[in-house]
């Protein structure tokens, strides 16, 4: 069901310096910094050869992940996006097994402009999944 890796997302208190330490240190190519007030982050991502890291940072004190700043002040991993060919068809296989699909189990439109979803950690050993639609053709 689940394709290649698309990101792993890294929450971060100051998204300037973790991009900079990604492009200067590690030598990546990273993007300008992205904006997302519908989702509440602004994003940079920093392209890898097999995948990408997503940098967020909370856009204004209503963001939804400056809750897991404020517990992990010096940021960290928050979730992993895997891409699937269908995302509706995925989504309920998953609840047909029991999944929990975060929010109103409807897709909204993610960093890359597709449409995602997010499956609730207690049901992937702690860890925050999302789904992304694969564009036609990228799902391996």
């Amino acid at each position: 069901m689940i394709g290649r890796l698309n990101h792993v997302a890294i929450v971060t208190p100051d998204l300037a310096g973790a991009a900079r330490r990604y492009r200067d240190v590690l030598g990546a190519e990273v993007s300008a910094p992205a904006p997302l007030p519908e989702h509440g982050v602004t994003v940079v991502f920093v392209n890898l050869p097999n995948s990408k890291i997503e940098l967020l940072t909370p856009l204004g004190a209503e963001s939804p992940i400056a809750g897991f700043l404020a517990r992990n002040p010096g940021g960290g991993v928050h979730h992993l996006c895997y891409e699937v060919d269908d995302l509706i068809a995925a989504r309920d296989r998953l609840i047909a097994s029991g999944v929990r699909v975060l929010g109103d189990g409807e897709p909204k439109i993610g960093a890359h402009g597709l449409p995602v979803l997010f499956l609730h950690p207690k049901d992937f050993n702690g860890s925050l999944i999302e789904l992304e639609q694969a564009r036609p053709g990228e799902v391996d």
